[in-house]
């Protein structure tokens, strides 16, 4: 079912998207060599609830954690733990935030010690802002995909098959799915009020994963490096709007 915003539930969901966005900065911040995933997890939700909202994440059943956290060959779903970051690690950090009614969802992957963005992370960013040029009204959800895919693949990089973007509202999941791969002039139309959580999660190598045995996170299956950019868009009549920017 698709549920469409109004312009006064939009402007909430921005309210809130300020406190994702911020919670993901503090957060990417956080991400130096020495720190324990465990505080950044901590900080984040402090943060979260100082400004008067909630972790999305801990309204997931089953899941006690206001972030994900994954390193290295992690994607998404990692649960923050004890481990200490180390000098090279790829971070990825996950978090959504439940603010007057609405959840927004963000996030964002850092190399940790290198002072130059490397060319996986430039790929993922300009994904993101590739596809959410996409998100007018008329445009389809293929378009959004397409164009995903085709940033990520001009890198020589592979789009994952099965973890995929999301509508989202007063739920943090809702339709339709929005996949990083699929082909443009195809999936629904994009009508105005529709706001989605664009999110794309690549791979150095194979896009097949592998769930570990903590049964939450997923990662890639031949060990090569993972990437992972998320922002929440709404679109409108005047074009879209990163909620989470």
């Amino acid at each position: 079912m698709i549920r469409l915003k109004s312009s006064s539930e939009i402007e909430k969901m921005k309210s809130g998207g300020k406190i994702s966005k911020n919670a993901l900065d503090l957060a990417l911040k956080m991400c130096e060599a020495g720190t324990e995933l465990l505080e950044i997890d901590r900080e984040v939700e402090k943060f979260i609830l100082r400004h008067g909202a909630k972790p999305s994440f801990k309204m997931v059943s089953g899941y006690a954690h206001s972030t994900c956290i994954n390193i290295n060959d992690g994607l998404v779903h990692g649960i923050p733990n004890k481990y200490k970051i180390k000098v090279g690690d790829l971070v990825k950090v996950d978090l959504g935030v439940f603010y007057d009614g609405f959840h927004t969802d963000t996030s964002g992957t850092v190399e940790v010690g290198s002072s130059n963005e490397s060319i996986f992370l430039k790929a993922g960013r300009e994904c993101i802002q590739n596809a959410v040029q996409k998100c007018r009204i008329g445009n389809r959800i293929g378009d959004i995909s397409s164009e995903m895919q085709k940033t990520i693949e001009k890198y020589g990089f592979s789009v994952s098959r099965s973890l995929v973007g999301h509508g989202i509202g007063r739920e943090l999941h809702e339709d339709p799915l929005v996949p990083g791969f699929g082909k443009s002039g195809t999936g629904l139309v994009l009508q105005e009020g529709l706001v989605l959580a664009i999110e794309i999660i690549y791979q150095k190598g194979s896009y097949q994963i592998k769930t570990l045995s903590d049964k939450w996170t997923i990662a890639t299956k031949d060990g090569s490096l993972g990437g992972l950019f998320e922002d929440t868009v709404a679109i409108t009549r005047l074009g879209p709007i990163i909620l989470t920017k």
